[in-house]
């Protein structure tokens, strides 16, 4: 084993889609669940099981967003993912009928193909939950939690963000055993005082982007003169993995996202190289991509125990270097990744680097001084922008409306009386239904420019089923919105404990 080096690592992945199910299948809707939940989802477990069972601890920091725990736990998508599996399967053994080289890899894809089909009738049968909650029990992870339908907090009315943040956390109680004492706050977004309101519901610490904390990540910090931390992404060592132009999943070996086989859907091309067009890339060879992956772990350990040594000099004190990603990136859009992740995660302690969570950099002491957070995101320019900006202002506009439609029509329903209420069907939809308006996926698709029809066409869908339970509502007609609430409850029934009762007044 390598001399250790002073401090502390901590992988974050933050594993994130909007609500995909009953809302289309192709180009964008459940396809895109599928294709995430086999490629990296599937994997990801698979790698922590393995990890686990040799007695591992505190590998990493997961946060699950309740939009995602909750397709993986719905039965309508364990169906459809059971479907896609086998569909997949089938893909590829057609593939074994063509002309090589797609042939030899229609044989690799089945071998790959079948695991993932028979792991998923074997452990997923009852969702995800059960595999999740049995890796936090076992310490392999700590779990972070977010607000419900993912919102991008700062633009959120107050009583809505409270709400949403509360409801995210219970969310993750009933389904995990285990209340998140951290949160990925969604799209690392930030607004001043937003601490108190963390510290309110019982959140001790959460994410942001390194340039926030001004791009000094060794420490996390506390936020104002609140006791909630703040934990920053350092973008040195995550942007080596993750670049446009120079992170890993670019190199040649790897396997192309892109590049499609039209009659398998099968993806059979390396990389090749940056300005190759998709017809003149290699065929994928997957011992030349596991070499690169041994060369990628290698210079990712040297990066991190660089990077430890450098800051720890710095600061004058052992330093904390968290890179964080979406999970997503390991399997779905980079193919290799999981594979690279286990033997990142062999290899670091090797190396003589501490791997802990974010409450082991709590509990020891990677803490610095009070810091005052300017207004912030990770995403583009670390502003608002991208969820506030001109491009976006009509569907900023149109949350506003819908919110205020959506916390009238709730207090109607839930009266002025001193009584308590009875559980309220129709606000709890409402409630929904509002939340899944403001998801801050669909101004980030439109900013951009990735599926922005698609994008808008769901803000405003739900917008509309928010406003047509409410005017019914409004209007007196009871039983027309208990119906509307129900038929809209079919396609958007997540989250079965919501509880309108719970909004704060």
């Amino acid at each position: 084993m390598t001399t250790p080096v002073p401090g502390l690592f901590t992988l974050v992945l933050h594993t994130h889609l909007p609500w995909l199910a009953h809302h289309g299948r192709w180009p964008v809707g459940e396809e895109w669940l599928y294709q995430s939940w086999s490629a990296a989802y599937l994997p990801l477990v698979r790698v922590l099981r393995t990890l686990a069972a040799e007695g591992r601890r505190h590998l990493l920091t997961l946060g699950v967003t309740p939009v995602v725990a909750a397709q993986l736990d719905d039965p309508h998508c364990l169906s459809g993912m059971h479907h896609w599996l086998a569909n997949w399967e089938l893909r590829a053994l057609e593939a074994t009928t063509m002309p090589d080289p797609l042939r030899e890899f229609g044989g690799y894809e089945r071998e790959v193909a079948e695991r993932a089909l028979g792991e998923f009738e074997t452990l997923w049968a009852h969702g995800a939950s059960p595999l999740l909650r049995e890796l936090i029990d076992a310490e392999t992870v700590e779990l972070l939690g977010g607000p419900l339908s993912h919102p991008f907090q700062p633009l959120l009315h107050p009583r809505l963000r409270e709400f949403a943040l509360r409801e995210g956390l219970a969310d993750a109680a009933l389904r995990f055993a285990h209340t998140p004492a951290g949160i990925w706050a969604p799209e690392c977004a930030y607004a001043p005082g937003m601490e108190n309101d963390y510290a309110a519901a019982g959140v001790g610490h959460f994410m942001v982007d390194g340039p926030s904390l001004h791009g000094d990540t060794a420490l996390g910090r506390p936020v104002g003169s609140s006791e909630v931390i703040a934990f920053g992404r350092d973008l040195q060592v995550s942007y080596r993995v993750w670049s446009p132009k120079s992170g890993y999943p670019g190199h040649g070996a790897y396997r192309d996202f892109h590049t499609y086989d039209h009659v398998t859907g099968l993806k059979p091309k390396r990389v090749t190289g940056r300005h190759v067009p998709g017809e003149d890339k290699a065929p994928y060879d997957p011992d030349r991509a596991d070499a690169a992956v041994d060369a990628h772990v290698e210079d990712f350990v040297d990066v991190v125990r660089r990077r430890l040594l450098t800051e720890s000099e710095r600061i004058g004190r052992p330093a904390h270097v968290v890179a964080a990603f979406d999970t997503e990136l390991f399997g779905h859009w980079w193919y290799e990744g999981p594979v690279w992740l286990e033997r990142v995660l062999r290899a670091l302690p090797e190396a003589g680097v501490r791997v802990g969570t974010l409450s082991d950099a709590k509990t020891d002491g990677f803490v610095g001084s009070p810091v005052e957070l300017p207004p912030s995101s990770w995403g583009s320019g670390k502003d608002w922008q991208v969820w506030s900006g001109p491009k976006v202002a009509d569907l900023v506009q149109l949350n506003s409306e819908v919110v205020d439609t959506a916390l009238a029509a709730v207090d109607k329903a839930l009266g002025e009386t001193g009584a308590p209420p009875a559980r309220n069907f129709v606000a709890d939809q409402i409630l929904r239904e509002a939340l899944l308006t403001v998801s801050s996926d669909w101004p980030f698709m439109v900013s951009k420019d990735s599926a922005t029809e698609y994008a808008r066409y769901r803000a405003h869908l739900h917008a509309h089923a928010t406003r047509e339970i409410a005017d019914a509502l409004a209007s007196g007609r009871q039983a027309q919105a208990e119906r509307l609430a129900t038929n809209w409850n079919r396609a958007d029934g997540l989250f079965g404990a919501l509880d309108a009762r719970r909004l704060p007044k």
